[in-house]
């Protein structure tokens, strides 16, 4: 048989799957590994699609959805971001945020473009960008400037090949975010470099601190940027797979076009269950959020009292605590944590180079399997310590030893 696609062939599976996968074999684990609401979609949102059953809605929509979907996202994201976009022209309901990324990278990339990606980032960027043929380059963020993207950083990254950059604020996996003054610093730079700005947004709603902001908000660069949310994070309607695209009006027509051939229309059902959660489902995510930011609370205490120093994320479900202290690198301290402890959690490394040294930990679980798994941790540094402590008296011994034997030559 002739050979496959190369790049295809090449990509690295999924870091994150890999140890959810080996969890989810054992028993008695507890997973702070996938990135997923622990609450089910809402209940009136589920009838809005069982009601569409029976009334027959059952048939393809609309190549870029229902209209009437595209009416409320455009509702929305004016009533809750100031973000103005037309339904008919700017918007394109996708299947998932996912296809989003795929879309903007296969409608934007011409062979060998760079596109920037910021380190660490989430997993599924550079195969999006490796597929369409572009090239990732890559700009750290640190810790110490809280993972947010500084402006000498982007500058200095960009080149004549630079074609757009991919931003993810709020952030997986650190839970970083960029406020209007952040970015205020980043438009000069973008604008004259016309790059495109592919904005996923898809934790825009779970922001704890101040309001969150999107680069679509400053006029000079607004039809530089394509926007990616869905339903998944602020709704719990992951399995829904359902996610929207916001853009210039030409931008939107391109993308629309590679849409069409490769998925034709998003799941009818899962639109309607849309209309019905952008219509009633505010109050929905706001009893997550508040019950996400209790367990934030609650998981970010309890690590930097352990010594892991963890930066309180502004958003998302996640924390990326700094696990250098316990002389393990990430990947060992994963799988040491779930052979010993059965607690799951991913290596920084499964985002990115420089999330070595780091772990993601999801806090999308309750309040009492996220005590119970650092309970665990506890239990599992204690050890970790007093076997190092042991191997160096040991190595101590072992010199007296030989300090003796020595002096007993002489």
């Amino acid at each position: 048989m002739k050979p496959i696609n190369q790049t295809v062939e090449h990509l690295k599976p999924s870091g994150i799957r890999k140890y959810f996968d080996l969890a989810s074999s054992m028993e008695g684990v507890i997973s702070l590994g996938v990135g997923e609401p622990d609450f089910d979609t809402p209940w009136h949102i589920c009838n809005a699609a069982v009601e569409s059953f029976h009334e027959g809605k059952t048939h393809y929509t609309a190549n870029r959805g229902l209209l009437t979907l595209r009416q409320e996202i455009a509702r929305y994201s004016k009533e809750r971001f100031g973000l103005d976009y037309d339904p008919e022209k700017e918007i394109v309901v996708t299947v998932g945020g996912s296809e989003g990324v795929d879309l903007a990278f296969r409608t934007l990339i011409n062979p060998g473009d760079e596109v920037i990606v910021l380190d660490p980032n989430y997993v599924a960027y550079e195969p999006a960008i490796l597929m369409a043929g572009g090239k990732p380059v890559y700009i750290t963020l640190s810790q110490e400037n809280d993972f947010k993207l500084l402006p000498e950083d982007l500058a200095r990254a960009i080149t004549p090949k630079t074609k757009a950059i991919m931003l993810n604020f709020p952030s997986n996996p650190t839970g970083g975010t960029m406020s209007r003054e952040d970015y205020a610093k980043l438009v000069p730079i973008l604008k004259e470099s016309e790059i495109y700005i592919i904005s996923d947004e898809i934790y825009a709603e779970l922001t704890f601190d101040g309001e969150f902001v999107s680069p679509a908000s400053f006029d000079e660069i607004k039809d530089q940027v394509i926007i990616i949310n869905g339903f998944s994070k602020a709704f719990a309607m992951t399995g829904w797979r359902l996610g929207y695209l916001l853009s210039s009006a030409p931008l939107s027509k391109m993308m629309t076009k590679v849409h069409q051939f490769i998925i034709m229309s998003a799941p009818t059902a899962a639109q309607i269950a849309a209309i019905e959660a952008l219509e009633n489902g505010i109050p929905d995510i706001l009893t997550m959020r508040k019950e996400y930011e209790q367990r934030r609370n609650l998981i970010c205490a309890r690590l930097n009292r352990m010594g892991l120093k963890t930066n309180v994320p502004k958003g998302t479900f996640y924390v990326f605590p700094n696990i250098t202290s316990t002389g393990l690198s990430s990947d060992e301290f994963c799988v040491q944590l779930l052979e010993s402890k059965k607690v799951a959690v991913v290596p920084g490394t499964a985002f990115g180079e420089h999330g070595e040294g780091h772990v993601r930990m999801s806090y999308a679980t309750s309040l009492d399997n996220i005590k119970e798994a650092m309970n665990r941790l506890e239990e599992f540094l204690t050890e970790l310590e007093l076997k190092r402590q042991a191997e160096l008296n040991a190595s101590v011994d072992e010199i007296a030893k030989e300090v003796v034997i020595l002096a007993e030559e002489i």
